[in-house]
């Protein structure tokens, strides 16, 4: 079966081999670690350029950087997990794509830029909203459609969203965020400002034509615009071999230079961001190829076995983990014991309840919710009254 030719492909080896900033979301117990050591690890697979000389695989870090980045991933992975379960017993509805297996992808990413950097991104987008300092409880709240959520209940799953921290969504229509992007980058450059925008999509996205036509503007431009396509490989149920005739998304942009990155390594999508940046702000547009991998479905109503095998789930789970990866590198270096790695994904799972049940107690919005955020102030429908259930209408 061709299922079976794509699937050893997903199979690299996870290497740890190895010689001796960003903030936590957990309220870590302190290690005996000294911050001020350098770890230097290697890649585990090598960068492949497109127009451009790629970055070295060797990366410095510090014990401090790989506990945040393992507290930080368990957080979301446990997230994730959680949100199937919520899907499961209906309190989400609609649509839900979970973002487990590609956690390294945000992790890096965050690391290597700053909160004046925007992110635009498709649906899958909980832990990314997580990574720009978004809460649990928002999260939670959002998912089941309560006031507490960081679009008021408004949203759910796909429309996440953080301007204060220059996140500018989730967004349900595939590819359309691509432009919208490119339009952040275009307001970066008219203000003169020294920021970047990752403008993110899946590989099920890379054969829209909007993304060439915001692609070659911003070329001609130079405007500082990251694409990152993440390729997990499948969009929905279809295999990449099967929906484009080259699945070389890094070479895409023709000539738009390209990296292609191991996904599932969080410190090659570090260097391959820190580079992004450098190249964008001075050159223009790049593209970014993340190799990674969903666990779950496409979405909840996908169960994620019809079109690859369980074989192949669990072969990446073994081989490419990201959380594993970071989880063997800390003991490597004897970091942290197994035992402490246990009890921070233990304290992640607490908080994650803790927050669901604090997103259980907050209220489904007013009906009156429905007309507000639809018009510019002043202008459409609005409710009003003691109870706010009278509507109104008002035409410019």
């Amino acid at each position: 079966m061709a299922l079976a030719r794509r699937s050893s492909n997903l199979l690299k080896p996870l290497s740890t081999a190895s010689s001796s900033s960003s903030s936590s979301f957990l309220h870590r117990r302190p290690f005996s670690t000294d911050d001020s050591t350098t770890i230097t690890i290697e890649t585990s697979v090598p960068f492949t350029g497109h127009n451009c000389e790629p970055p070295s695989r060797s990366i410095d870090t510090s014990p401090k950087e790989l506990m945040t980045f393992f507290t930080d991933m368990a957080l979301m992975r446990r997230m994730e997990i959680a949100a199937d379960s919520l899907y499961k017993s209906k309190l989400i509805r609609g649509f839900c794509h979970l973002y487990d297996g590609q956690e390294a992808v945000n992790i890096g990413m965050e690391a290597a830029i700053t909160k004046k950097d925007c992110i635009i991104t498709a649906y899958r987008d909980h832990c990314i909203f997580l990574g720009r300092g978004g809460t649990l409880l928002e999260s939670f709240s959002e998912l089941m459609g309560r006031q507490a959520g960081c679009s008021r209940g408004k949203g759910g799953s796909m429309h996440f969203y953080k301007k204060d921290a220059c996140f500018f969504g989730g967004h349900g229509i595939v590819g359309a965020q691509v432009p919208l992007g490119c339009g952040l980058a275009f307001a970066q450059k008219y203000r003169k400002e020294d920021h970047v925008t990752f403008t993110m999509y899946g590989d099920g996205a890379a054969n829209q034509g909007q993304l060439f036509e915001a692609l070659n503007m911003a070329a001609l431009w130079d405007l500082p615009a990251i694409l990152v396509c993440e390729n997990n490989h499948y969009g929905m149920g279809t295999a990449e071999w099967r929906a484009a005739k080259s699945p070389s998304y890094y070479k895409r942009g023709d000539y738009v230079p390209g990296l292609k990155v191991d996904g599932m390594d969080a410190f090659a999508v570090k260097q391959a961001c820190k580079f992004a940046k450098e190249h964008a702000l001075k050159n223009g547009p790049i593209i970014l190829e993340m190799d990674t991998y969903r666990y779950h479905g496409h979405s909840m109503s996908d169960p994620g076995s019809t079109y690859r095998t369980r074989d192949e789930i669990s072969g990446v789970r073994q081989e490419r983990d990201p959380l594993e990866r970071i989880r063997k590198l800390i003991m490597a270096h004897d970091i942290a014991t197994e035992k402490e790695l246990k009890d921070i994904e233990k304290l992640a799972r607490k908080e994650v309840d803790e927050a669901i049940a604090k997103a259980k107690e907050s209220p489904m919005p007013e009906e009156s919710e429905l007309f507000t955020n639809v018009y510019r102030k002043g202008y459409g429908v609005e409710s009003f009254g003691a109870d706010r259930k009278e509507l109104r209408a008002t035409l410019p």
